[in-house]
């Protein structure tokens, strides 16, 4: 199975489950990302992330350019349910 198809299946079963509020806000968020021209900002496959740093869990800061010394630098982005 393909990433997309997986997703698609994944959408599908949310709107399955969904109420129907909940889908119209979420569409109209969508609209609005979509009109607000964000695409063409965003990093594409190939692009190099630019240098940031963020604050730590423990406290102080953490950049990207200390990690990278380190070796390899993994990114991940969550969107919490909280």
């Amino acid at each position: 199975m393909t990433l997309q198809a997986k997703l698609d299946e994944i959408k599908a079963g949310f709107k399955e489950k969904a109420d129907p509020q909940s889908l119209e806000l979420m569409d109209r968020a969508a609209k609005e990302l979509e009109r607000s021209d964000i695409l063409k900002t965003v990093l594409r496959h190939g692009d190099r992330m630019p240098e940031f740093t963020l604050a730590s869990a423990r406290g102080g800061e953490l950049s990207s350019a200390d990690l990278l010394a380190q070796g390899p630098l993994v990114v991940t982005f969550y969107r919490g349910v909280w």
